[in-house]
C-alpha cells in the first residue's frame, strides 16, 4: 500500500525563505520512497512524502518548527492511494 503524508505550514511574517530552508534541512530516517516540497503565496510551505507502508504504520514525520518561524500550528494529513476504478462518464 502507498501512504502519502502531507505537512503544511505558514511562515511568520517575512520568514518564508527561512521556513523553506528549515524544511529542506529536515531529514527523515528512514527516508520516504518520494518527497516533494512546494511553496505558495502567503509564505506557505507544503511537503508531501510517499511511503510503501500500511495506512496506520508509524512513519517519521517532519517536526513542528520553532514558534517564531510559523504563524500558526502545522497542518498534517495522511492519505492512502486508491486504484482508479476507470469510472465512465
Amino acid at each position: 500500500m502507498t501512504v502519502a503524508l502531507m505537512w503544511e505550514a505558514r511562515a511568520a511574517e517575512g520568514r518564508g525563505e527561512d521556513l523553506l530552508a528549515w524544511v529542506r534541512g529536515q531529514a527523515l530516517t528512514p527516508g520516504p520512497a518520494r518527497r516533494e516540497t512546494f511553496r505558495a503565496p502567503q509564505d506557505r510551505v507544503l511537503v508531501v512524502t510517499w511511503w510503501d507502508a500500511p495506512y496506520d504504520a508509524p512513519l517519521p514525520e517532519l517536526p513542528e518548527p520553532d514558534a517564531d518561524l510559523v504563524s500558526r500550528a502545522v497542518h498534517r494529513w495522511r492519505f492512502e492511494a486508491v486504484t482508479d476504478g476507470g469510472a465512465a462518464g
